[in-house]
């Protein structure tokens, strides 16, 4: 059961205020949960694809990046760890899914309460302590942070939104992750993009922008939520990087978080 501590969190250290989190991206899956995986489960579809690439522009900030190596089909980071739903009343995957976003089983032998215990010791607790550490770095060495919560999802997911997903999908759990002032500067970059665009609709954060974003401390956290279509071929297998798509995205997304990182600097103490 032992996995290689660099699958499950890898940190990149930067010198801006910028700290990327990337719950997402992984694929890894440890033997065990592969195991207990059916074909659909081991396909992991319901990956963050490619954020690594999409936001390779943003080493003009210096940021640092936390990256997981493990996919959300083994425990899912951006889920609160009591178990506790999000969005209550609304459909959503579990800490530790249960099926796709689609509503496929994804299980042969779906994991129990001390299976989902020992994921969370193993698994979620080092990703948060590193990103929790890299937050204080960032903040102890500026006066302030910007988390950035990169995330991405298909366009068109019935079962959890209905119509097609807006391309760029902001959250700040409505204004309470972040300071009025950068929330403000990031929705105008946001409105300017060209691309469609929404601010706390149906994505307004999960639990790492809720979690640590701490306005009153200087620690501003926004959730981006990406439409697959706005940077890959297809959303479907191989989950293809679109490059000339994905350059007008960059663009786009490095203006919203200068316009972020700006207004979060003046309000340093």
């Amino acid at each position: 059961m032992s996995v290689n501590p660099s699958e499950i969190v890898s940190v990149t250290q930067g010198a801006g205020p910028l700290v990327l989190s990337m719950p997402h991206p992984g694929t890894g899956l440890p033997d065990e949960v592969k195991a207990a995986l059916n074909e659909t489960g081991r396909s992991v579809p319901d990956t963050d694809w490619h954020m690594h690439q999409l936001y390779a522009f943003a080493e003009r900030f210096a940021p640092t990046i936390v990256e997981a190596g493990l996919s959300r089909y083994v425990i899912d980071l951006n889920r609160d760890p009591s178990g506790v739903s999000l969005y209550p009343g609304q459909a959503t995957t579990e800490l530790v899914p249960t099926t796709t976003f689609d509503g496929q089983p994804i299980w042969t032998r779906a994991p129990d309460e001390t299976e989902v215990a020992r994921r969370r010791t193993a698994y979620f607790q080092p990703y948060h302590d590193a990103l929790a550490a890299e937050i204080e770095r960032v903040k102890a060495a500026h006066g302030f942070c910007l988390l950035w919560d990169c995330h991405s999802i298909k366009s068109v997911i019935p079962r959890l939104f209905s119509g097609t997903l807006p391309t760029l999908n902001l959250g700040t759990n409505s204004g309470a992750s972040c300071a009025p002032a950068v929330q403000q500067a990031a929705v105008a970059a946001l409105a300017g993009s060209g691309f469609s665009h929404v601010s706390n609709g149906r994505f307004k954060g999960g639990w790492i922008t809720r979690h640590y974003g701490q306005p009153e401390r200087n620690v501003h956290a926004i959730q981006m939520e990406i439409s697959l279509s706005g940077y890959l071929t297809v959303e479907t297998p191989p989950w293809s990087f679109d490059t000339p798509k994905a350059a007008r995205l960059q663009t786009a997304l490095s203006a919203i978080i200068e316009a972020a990182l700006d207004a979060a600097k003046k309000l340093k103490p």
